[in-house]
């Protein structure tokens, strides 16, 4: 796939103090925006709160370095009747060089939840 998939949820720089003992940045920093990104659609299609019920497929394709501008690009791709597979793109553009690269990507499953955390159904 030669473009980014979905609409664009989150950006972010990556930064010395997420990088593991390699000095490539720590894949469960990458999640955890990952996690974030993927929430968007998913909060603005709920109507309001959600949580994050699995993740599936997560494949690491290139490292994560400092200084890379991180995009996440979320898109719904299935709903149930309280639940959405919200499949997200991780995109890099490393600096100096400009080049665009696809990272990591994986499928976020989301429950709509209630202000007592309970699931709801999706409006």
């Amino acid at each position: 796939m030669t473009k980014p998939q979905g609409e664009i949820s989150l950006q972010t720089i990556a930064m010395p103090a997420d990088t593991n003992v390699n000095g490539d940045i720590f894949g469960g920093w990458l999640m955890a925006q990952m996690d974030l990104g993927a929430s968007v659609p998913a909060r603005t299609r709920a109507k309001g709160r959600v949580a994050t019920v699995a993740v599936e497929a997560m494949t690491f394709h290139r490292p994560v370095l400092v200084g890379d501008l991180v995009t996440i690009h979320g898109k719904i791709q299935q709903e149930g009747r309280t639940s959405m597979h919200v499949s997200v793109e991780v995109w890099v553009t490393r600096q100096p060089s400009g080049d665009h690269l696809k990272v990591t990507e994986a499928m976020f499953i989301f429950v709509a939840v209630d202000e007592n955390g309970e699931k709801r159904p999706l409006p």
